[in-house]
């Protein structure tokens, strides 16, 4: 099993992060892809990735934060990407539930680092929430596209849309939630070959976990939801998942 989003560079981790390794480790979780979104947790990646052969990294501006960007701030994070364990840019996207007087700035930012990752062959980690219809309207205009809609939360029918693209789709905790209908259909439609999985932690823990803090030793959780929506083996999702991981981020 790969994590493709887990943020160990986040404080409750990262202070505590060989731990978090090893319990991924003894529940079958191979590799980790810790996602930066500003100067400094882009560092943390990096520095992470360095230190465990486990780890990968990818770096990127985060939407909520593009307001605060400086040009040195983009400089070190041009300057990062080509790291040898650098296998993707992002989080990068479009966020207007938390940011909703920047739109503008935030596609700037969004357009940058597509044109950039297409410029290198990375993939991109992308980021969206309350923005459906413009991030599909900026990633439209740049298709194909190479990457993953990181923790999707978006309709099936626009699942559809971002997979003709050339997307991936990552599902993470909100699939095991009982209550959650949409991501369950997503976990439905998307083929094998374009499904990842990913825990986001410590953010949105899976059912029975819910509201606490997550890791990604909880990764077996998501595979096992997603496993019964599809009706498959939970080592056909296993095997597919990694695969794809593998294969997109180029994986050594």
């Amino acid at each position: 099993m790969i994590d493709t989003d887990v943020h160990l560079n986040n404080d409750k981790l990262f202070e505590d992060v060989e731990t978090y390794i090893q319990k991924a480790l003894d529940v079958g979780v191979k590799k980790m892809i810790v996602i930066g979104y500003n100067q400094r947790m882009n560092e943390r990646a990096i520095e992470l990735a360095e230190r465990y052969d486990q780890i990968f990294a990818a770096v990127g501006l985060h939407p909520t934060e593009a307001s605060s960007f400086t040009n040195a701030d983009i400089e070190d994070w041009q300057a990062k990407i080509s790291h040898p364990k650098v296998v993707a840019i992002g989080e990068c996207g479009m966020d207007f539930y938390w940011d909703k007087t920047h739109h503008d700035l935030q596609e700037k930012i969004f357009s940058m680092q597509i044109e950039t990752a297409q410029s290198r062959d990375l993939p991109l980690s992308i980021h969206m929430r309350d923005a459906t219809e413009k991030t599909y309207e900026i990633l439209k205009s740049y298709a194909p596209v190479k990457g993953v809609m990181h923790c999707y939360s978006g309709s099936a029918q626009m699942a559809e849309k971002f997979l003709k693209l050339g997307l991936h789709i990552s599902l993470g905790g909100p699939v095991t939630f009982k209550n959650a209908k949409v991501p369950k259909e997503v976990a439905k439609i998307v083929p094998l070959d374009k499904l990842l999985v990913e825990t986001d932690a410590p953010f949105l823990a899976p059912h029975p976990f819910r509201g606490k803090q997550n890791d990604s030793s909880y990764l077996p959780y998501m595979i096992e939801a997603i496993a019964k929506e599809k009706n498959l083996s939970v080592d056909t999702i296993k095997q597919h998942t990694t695969q794809n991981a593998i294969t997109l981020f180029n994986l050594r």
